[in-house]
C-alpha cells in the first residue's frame, strides 16, 4: 500500500475549510488521540463512464451520524455541507476514483475520560488506493486464519457505530494473520461463532445458497454486505442473513468471500491450514463479485438511487 507521500493529493476538508494537506493537523491532547473517542466511515468513489460517482454515500452518511449516538457526540454540520465538502475535495484533489473517509471525533480542549466541553472536530479527506487485499486477490482469493483474538461483544462496547478506538481489535486480529503468512483474519465473537473480518463481513455458500452472521453476533452492519445481499437476491439466491456460524461450518463450506467498501468483494481460498472448496474462487463468489464490480463501475443501470455524482 504506498504512502501518502506518494500520492498526488494535496487538500483536506477540516472543520468547514478546505486546507493544504500538510496543515490539516491536530493537537498531541486532542481527546479523541487518547481515547479512541471518534467516529469514521470509509467509502469508494468510482470512475465511470458517467463520471466520477459515490458509492451509496446517503447510506455511509447515514451510519456517520448513529454512530456518534452512544457517545452523546453531535456533528456540527449538517448532511448537506459533509456531502457538499466530500465532492469538493475530491474535486480538487482530482480524482477519478477515490476512498473518501470521513472522521468526526472529540477534540482538544480538556484530557480527562469525560469529553467534558472538547469540541467534535471533523475533516474529510480523499485519496486514490486500488485493490485493499492486493491486486491478485480479487481473481485467486485470500488465505485466512481464525485469530486468536475475539470480537468484543456489543454489550461490551457498541458494535453497530464505527469506531476509532475499537479498530484496535482489528489491528491486533490482523496482525497475528499477517504474521503467521495469511493475508487477514478471521475474527470469532464471545460465544466463539463466526463474527467478522478485521474490516469486512463474511459470507458462506452451501448448497448454493448464502449465509451471513446476523447482527446480533457481534458484526459491524456493513452496507457493501447489505449491497451484496441485495444483488444476490435480486439473482435468485436464498440468503439467510441472521444466522450463527461456527467455527467449524467454514472448514466445511463450498465458497467463503468477504466484503466490505475497502475489500469490495474478496473470495477466501484457505482458512487456516484447510482449503476451501476448490481452493480458488467459486462461482457463486464471482456470479456476485462480477455483478457487485459491474454495479458500482456502472455498466448497468440498476441501482442508481445508490450514487452521488462528483
Amino acid at each position: 500500500m504506498a504512502g501518502f507521500a506518494e500520492m498526488d493529493v494535496d487538500t483536506i476538508w477540516q472543520n468547514g475549510e478546505y486546507v493544504d494537506w500538510e496543515d490539516a493537523t491536530t493537537h498531541v491532547l486532542t481527546h479523541g488521540l487518547h481515547y479512541g473517542t471518534g467516529v469514521f466511515e470509509g467509502v469508494r468513489a468510482y470512475d465511470t463512464e458517467e463520471g466520477t460517482a459515490v458509492f451509496r454515500w446517503e447510506e455511509h452518511l447515514d451510519r456517520f451520524f448513529e454512530s456518534t449516538k452512544p457517545y452523546d457526540m453531535e456533528i456540527p454540520y449538517s448532511r448537506e455541507e459533509l456531502t457538499e465538502a466530500t465532492m469538493e475535495v475530491i474535486r480538487r484533489n482530482d480524482l477519478e476514483s477515490a476512498y473518501v473517509r470521513p472522521i468526526a471525533y472529540y477534540g482538544y480542549h480538556q484530557l480527562g475520560v469525560s469529553p467534558g466541553d472538547c469540541p467534535t472536530d471533523v475533516a474529510i479527506a480523499a485519496w486514490p488506493w486500488g485493490t485493499y487485499l492486493g491486486e491478485d486477490a480479487l481473481e485467486n482469493g485470500i488465505k485466512a486464519m481464525v485469530s486468536s483474538w475475539r470480537k468484543h461483544a456489543s454489550s461490551q462496547i457498541p458494535t453497530n457505530a464505527k469506531t476509532t478506538g475499537l479498530y484496535v481489535n482489528s489491528l491486533l486480529a490482523g496482525e497475528e494473520a499477517r504474521r503467521n503468512g495469511y493475508e487477514e483474519a478471521i475474527v470469532l465473537n464471545k460465544e466463539g461463532n463466526v463474527a467478522e473480518g478485521p474490516g469486512e463481513n463474511i459470507f458462506l455458500v452451501r448448497d448454493g445458497e448464502i449465509h451471513t452472521p446476523g447482527l446480533s453476533e457481534s458484526i459491524l452492519d456493513g452496507i457493501t454486505r447489505n449491497t451484496v445481499i441485495e444483488l444476490a437476491r435480486e439473482r435468485g439466491y436464498t440468503v439467510h442473513d441472521n444466522v450463527s456460524i461456527s467455527r467449524g461450518e467454514l472448514n466445511t463450506a463450498d465458497e467463503l468471500f468477504f466484503t466490505g467498501s475497502a475489500a469490495e468483494v474478496t473470495p477466501i481460498r484457505q482458512v487456516d491450514n484447510v482449503e476451501i472448496g476448490t481452493g480458488s474462487r467459486g462461482p457463486v463468489t464471482e456470479e456476485l463479485q462480477t455483478a457487485f464490480f459491474d454495479l458500482v463501475e456502472r455498466r448497468t443501470d440498476d441501482h442508481e438511487e445508490w450514487f452521488t455524482y462528483v
